[in-house]
This record gives structure tokens, C-alpha cells and sequence, in this order.
């Protein structure tokens, strides 16, 4: 039970990857405060939209309130905006900002100071393989993910003497209803598009959410109690391509 007596935060908390982490911290013994656009299965859920900076803002509080206190903040929400420069349009561009930079920001401005308080705690933002080795054809979102990265590190410096460890998962390809809708609404088969993809990871396979959320958890726990800033890639051997 490492997580027993602690309060998290997870955003996203109704998707794929969002349901996995959740899962997983509260079966480590952690109480869990879930936030997306519908309905999740965490201890306690509140709806809202990242887009919204008045809610971003009001959420780390929100969590105290409802729980207690709050030791972890797990940024996890976010979309993948496809398609080279030239097609993204100003909302891409818009949205693409808020939901995957944006609201980590405004979440982690929140929440420092209130684990500060408490003596410390832990922030697990998700970044991608593809914000640290930028891949083709998918320029807002790379940006957005090397931002994420950027952001990581740097407050993973600042923080490290009040007690906050910032770090950052970075997952390639993951087997969830994000991922297989992108290839719906691009005309393509989900099933054969992720039998192609799991042929071309060294490993045999591309993520499952589970595999993501084992290493959020591990980076939100006292196991990494002496890693801030970093910058975990978890992609089954695969390369950015």
C-alpha cells in the first residue's frame, strides 16, 4: 500500500490511460480525485472542461476540500492534434494549447503552493516520446508534448528543496479508444492499424494504459523519491519514427 494515506489528483481520469492510473493508485491505497468532461471511476469525481482556466485553476483546491489535502497531481489529460502545418487550423492550434500546456500549467501553479505547505508531494505530468524526439507530420501536438517537457524540467529544479518532485512520463503509441479513434476517423481499420503498430515495437506490442500507469505510479511514489525532472520514455524499445 504506498500510496496509503495520500490524496491524488488525476485529470483525464475517465480515458484510457486516465482510468488505468487511477485504478492503480487506489489499489496502492491512495484517494483519488478524478477530473474530465464525463463521469469517471474514481473515489470522487468532479466534471468540468481543461479548457476552462477559472475551473484549471480552482481544481487543486477543489481536491483539498473534498479530500483533505493533496500529495499528488497527476496531469495526464490530453489530445492529439494530426496533420502537418499547413492544415492545422487556429483552433487546432487553440485547443491544442489549453488542454496538453495550458492546464498543466495552471494546475501545477495551483498545487506547488499547497504541497509546499503540507511539506512536499509529488507531480506526474504526461509528456510523449514524441516531445523529446519530435516525429513527422504532427506539429502542434510535438510542441505541445516538448513544452510539457521543458516545463517538467524546469520544475523539477525549482521545486526539489520545498519537497515537490516534478517528473514526467513519456509513452509512445498506447492501446486505447483515443488512439483507435484517431484511425476510425482517418478511414482505417483500428484493429489492423494497432496489429501493424504492435509489429513494428522491438517489444512485440505497443502500451497498454496499465503499462503507462505502473510507471506514473512509481514516479508519484517514495520509490522515486530522489528523481526530479525527469524525463521517462516508455515505449517498448520503439524509436520515434
Amino acid at each position: 500500500m504506498k500510496f496509503q494515506d495520500k490524496t491524488a489528483l488525476v485529470t483525464g481520469a475517465a480515458g484510457g490511460i486516465g482510468k488505468a492510473i487511477v485504478a492503480r493508485l487506489q489499489a496502492g491505497g491512495a484517494t483519488v480525485l478524478g477530473a474530465d468532461r464525463v463521469q469517471g471511476e474514481a473515489d470522487q469525481f468532479i466534471t468540468g472542461d481543461l479548457t476552462d482556466k477559472a475551473f484549471c485553476d480552482g481544481l487543486p483546491a477543489q481536491a483539498v476540500e473534498a479530500m483533505g489535502g493533496l500529495d499528488i497531481l497527476i496531469n495526464n489529460a490530453g489530445i492529439i492534434t494530426r496533420g502537418d502545418i499547413t492544415a492545422a487550423t487556429d483552433d487546432d492550434y487553440a485547443r491544442t494549447m489549453a488542454i496538453n500546456v495550458e492546464a498543466p500549467f495552471r494546475l501545477c501553479r495551483a498545487a506547488i503552493p499547497i504541497m509546499a505547505a503540507a511539506g512536499g508531494g509529488a507531480i506526474v505530468n504526461t509528456s510523449s516520446c514524441w516531445g523529446v524526439h519530435p516525429g513527422p507530420n504532427h506539429p502542434v501536438y510535438v510542441m505541445s508534448k516538448a513544452a510539457i517537457a521543458s516545463l517538467t524540467q524546469c520544475l523539477g529544479m525549482d521545486h526539489a528543496h520545498q519537497g515537490i518532485r516534478v517528473n514526467a512520463v513519456c509513452p509512445n503509441e498506447v492501446n486505447t479508444p483515443m488512439i483507435r479513434t484517431g484511425f476510425e476517423i482517418r478511414g482505417i481499420d483500428p484493429d489492423k492499424a494497432v496489429a501493424e503498430l504492435n509489429a513494428s515495437v522491438p517489444l512485440g506490442r505497443i502500451a497498454e494504459p496499465e503499462d503507462i500507469a505502473d510507471v506514473v505510479a512509481f514516479l508519484a511514489s517514495d520509490d522515486a523519491r530522489y528523481m526530479c525532472g525527469a524525463l521517462v520514455e516508455v515505449n517498448g524499445g520503439k524509436p520515434v519514427s
